[in-house]
């Protein structure tokens, strides 16, 4: 239960480390080794699943000892998937950036941030474990206390982005008008606005959210 939950919270804490996601002061080797397993790591939930992901299993897929994967997670499978949390946080963030960084207009970042949210969270290796094995700590994520952690994230990471466009206040609630958007059609899908088909991202950009900034940028 711990590592799960901590799965599901970790984007608040490593979201500032979206350059380095496994710690500026490793060697370069060291972060190589531990990449190596990471991605190994991912391979195996991928494959397996959460539960059925060994510490074996991820060292073989690594091409490593068992005991060489101790000695660079000298926590163990927990410290495996935890850094494997991290560092697809890491990436969500770092490439979702660039996407909304190229972006010429308002219109443009709004698509971009929509598509490109829903893209990375479909693709997520480690949600969708957790979507199939303890669907409960996703829900509880956008229920309650935990909608608001959720939006006040998808906020912090956006909004100055938003802020090339409007000022910050107005940009900090269009970010996370933005973000309320995306959780509600991600969870309740209709058809004709999907958000990972980018004509009905458009559709729906240019038909409803637009409004809805300008009416908070006033």
């Amino acid at each position: 239960m711990g590592l799960l939950s901590h799965l599901v919270t970790i984007a608040s804490e490593t979201r500032e480390r979206t350059q380095v996601p496994l710690g500026s002061l490793i060697s370069p080797d060291e972060t190589s080794k531990r990449l190596k397993i990471v991605d190994a790591a991912l391979r195996c939930v991928a494959a397996r699943g959460l539960r059925a992901t060994t510490v074996e299993e991820i060292a073989s897929e690594a091409g490593m000892a068992r005991a060489t994967l101790y000695r660079t997670f000298p926590g163990g499978r927990e410290a495996v998937l935890e850094a494997v949390g991290e560092t697809e946080t890491a990436r969500f963030f770092s490439s979702l950036s660039v996407e909304l960084a190229s972006a010429q207009d308002l219109e443009a970042l709004v698509v971009a941030y929509l598509s490109g949210v829903a893209a990375r969270l479909r693709g997520s290796v480690m949600l969708r474990a957790l979507s199939q094995e303890r669907p409960e700590l996703l829900h509880a994520r956008l229920t309650f206390s935990g909608l608001e952690e959720t939006l006040a994230l998808g906020s912090d990471f956006a909004w100055p982005f938003f802020a090339q466009w409007m000022s910050e206040e107005p940009a900090k609630r269009a970010s996370e008008f933005v973000s309320r958007v995306a959780i509600s059609y991600l969870v309740n899908e209709e058809p004709g606005a999907r958000l990972d088909v980018e004509a009905d991202v458009r559709r729906l950009v240019a038909a409803h959210v637009l409004a809805g900034i300008e009416a908070l940028a006033r």
